[in-house]
């Protein structure tokens, strides 16, 4: 039977295959997830592959191909490590890499504003155009059908005209659009303010719903913990940020003895801010 560790292994195999490469610059090589700059990245970079037990592909890769990818490959396993948690999060439920948020029901209404606002410049330069953000992967949950409401008995009549108004119940419009459960951003590394629009991101996404807010997280896999803490500590408009290998990058720090930057990773998972991206599947459980 398929676990959540043949999942985890499963991913990392198809990372390492599909996205990590060996670059080399000014004589240097070092893996395209570590800054080349930074001896400290590189090491710890060169370390996880160690453990993850990285057999090197000579095949070239560009920086847009392996965010892509990466988008990709998360989001098949995030859809994948939810199925097997089924029972606690029955329902139907749609991953996806290429929808927007007015795709979604509590956003469904930033299509029309926005349209509004481009025909006005007086309204555009005031309030902007950026309502309607694509974050990297969406979750969303199926409205169900009345028949499904009622399988077990009957829950609701229709001729009572009760619960009227929640999304959940795909009778109460007539173009039901799936509930957005979680946005998640994919960053393959963190450099300079590379992940801060994760933060716009999370912000259009708090203002602008009509109804609850999805869980908003971040997957990564920087290897620096102090450039993971620019994104992560302190912050309450991410529920969390995630490590593809998290277990990893910790048991790679303890070993060079760099007591900053162990101090940084141990703050980051000791205050709730840093987890791996087994964690993941069950935070959106919840």
């Amino acid at each position: 039977m398929t676990d959540i560790k043949m999942l985890r292994s499963a991913y990392h195999q198809q990372i390492c295959g599909k996205i990590i490469r060996i670059t080399e610059r000014d004589g240097k090589k070092y893996p395209n997830f570590a800054d080349g700059g930074s001896l400290t990245s590189t090491k710890i970079a060169w370390g996880i592959l160690e453990h993850l037990q990285y057999a090197r592909n000579p095949e070239s890769i560009s920086g847009q191909t392996s965010g892509g990818r990466f988008e990709v490959l998360t989001c098949n396993f995030l859809e994948a490590a939810f199925n097997l948690l089924r029972p606690l999060r029955p329902g139907e439920w749609r991953y996806s890499t290429r929808l927007t948020i007015s795709q979604f029901d509590q956003y469904r209404h930033l299509e029309e504003l926005e349209a509004i606002v481009r025909e006005d410049d007086t309204l555009a330069s005031a309030l902007g155009l950026d309502y309607i953000v694509k974050p990297d992967i969406l979750v969303g949950r199926v409205p169900v059908s009345d028949a499904q409401l009622n399988a077990e008995g009957v829950l609701l009549d229709a001729k009572t005209h009760l619960a009227s108004l929640t999304p959940l119940r795909a009778a109460n419009s007539t173009s039901p659009l799936p509930i957005l459960h979680a946005s998640i951003s994919c960053k393959w590394t963190l450099r300079s303010d590379r992940g801060q629009n994760a933060r716009t991101e999370a912000l259009n996404l708090i203002r602008n719903r009509k109804g609850r807010a999805p869980h908003i997280v971040v997957v990564t896999a920087e290897p620096m913990p102090t450039r993971l803490a620019t994104l992560a500590l302190g912050t309450g408009d991410l529920d969390c940020v995630y490590h593809f290998a998290l277990n990893e990058l910790h048991a790679v720090v303890a070993e060079m003895r760099n007591e900053d930057q162990l101090e940084m990773l141990n703050l980051l998972i000791d205050g709730r801010r840093l987890r791996d991206i087994s964690d993941l599947p069950f935070d959106l459980a919840i």
